[in-house]
């Protein structure tokens, strides 16, 4: 029923569209892969966005390309997670694109929003930890979150075609974590972030609420195809929908398996599916650790009883491989950004199922 629903609401889309209107759409840039698919699947029939950071490239430290700035400067939107994820993107949508609607997704109301995780070089996450966030797994209200999560810091990244341009953040929203704290990322950049963790795409619950908003937005600017966002926005909550309970079924039979991730950046999955993560390699992958740092990983590893530990494919697997040797740990990958995967509307469902792929197959007992 659900699915001949989703196929309903599709062809209800195609049949509003034609290639004459396509060729009207609006001029709409996406910051991040899974951004931009939730975006191209809203537009579907209408237009494409422009992506900005395609392959493996790093949010935290991409450079704008020509084609990048030229996309901006005839926005009619930008959407991106915000300055928490992108801070190479602050002062170029200000300066390039300040016609157009900038969409910050990080500040959707009813979001789950969960606290960064601080630790060392090695650090462990107890089990419990998710419990304070009181979520549903049938898809919760986190209204009661702080949802406007902008945070007053400075960026040193320039990106901007060599402007000296200084933009005033005069947002106010009291967080106790508000400083220019830095956070070691496991890609060994830090960057600037305020209370929450920005990997909200990895909660496919939260995506659903960005779905809502870029389809408002998209109406907005763009009104003469406000019932094919409409239809699409709908058409892709329902798929987001199943995904969601797909993941739970596929992931329950492993959820208490303990594993390591290379770069903490998947704690929004793991509260949404109450996985078992307990700890995060947070090394440099430019600096290989010694010998004996290795030795104390590999204890660490020992001691938690980790099932797995997964690398990323934007990092050399070189460190992850070293350090299952010798433990009873298996190795996998996962995927915050979609490295590999080809762009568009299917990219955000491939990337998230994929992830849940991943976990299963090395965490379950017979692997």
């Amino acid at each position: 029923m659900l699915y001949g629903l989703r196929v309903g609401l599709l062809s209800a889309a195609v049949l509003l569209s034609s290639p004459a209107l396509a060729e009207q759409g609006p001029g709409v840039v996406a910051s991040i892969k899974p951004v931009h698919s939730l975006v191209a699947a809203v537009m579907e029939g209408v237009g494409t966005p422009h992506l900005i950071i395609e392959g493996g490239g790093s949010p935290h430290t991409y450079s704008l390309k020509p084609s990048d700035a030229r996309a901006l400067e005839q926005a009619e939107a930008v959407f991106w997670i915000g300055r928490d994820i992108e801070t190479f993107l602050v002062r170029p949508i200000d300066e390039l694109a300040p016609q157009a609607q900038h969409v910050a997704l990080q500040e959707v109301e009813d979001l789950v929003r969960l606290e960064f995780r601080e630790g060392g070089p090695f650090e462990a996450h107890a089990h419990g930890d998710h419990e304070h966030h009181d979520h549903d797994h049938a898809g919760h209200d986190h209204a009661g979150h702080d949802h406007d999560s902008s945070h007053s810091h400075d960026h040193d990244h320039d990106h901007s075609h060599g402007h000296d341009h200084s933009h005033d953040h005069d947002h106010d929203h009291g967080h106790a974590h508000e400083s220019d704290h830095q956070h070691e990322h496991g890609d060994g950049h830090a960057h600037g972030h305020g209370a929450f963790d920005g990997h909200y795409w990895l909660d496919p619950v939260n995506a659903q609420h960005f779905v809502r908003r870029i389809a408002e937005v998209l109406i907005d600017v763009d009104p003469d195809h406000a019932e094919i966002y409409r239809q699409n926005a709908a058409a892709t909550e329902l798929r987001l929908s199943e995904l969601t309970e797909e993941m739970a079924a596929m992931l329950a039979p492993v959820a208490d398996r303990p594993f390591i991730v290379f770069h903490d950046a998947y704690q929004y999955l793991e509260a949404r599916f109450d996985l078992n993560t307990v700890g995060s390699i947070t090394v440099s992958p430019e600096r290989a650790p010694g010998a004996g740092r290795i030795a104390e990983i590999r204890n660490r590893i020992d001691e938690l009883g980790a099932v797995c530990i997964f690398a990323e494919p934007q990092f050399e697997p070189r460190l992850v491989n070293l350090l299952v040797e010798e433990t009873a740990a298996r190795s996998g990958v996962l995927d915050p950004l979609g490295s590999d995967l080809g762009d568009g509307p299917d990219l955000y469902f491939d990337l998230m199922r994929g992830n849940a792929e991943a976990l299963r197959n090395c965490l379950q007992e017979n692997s």
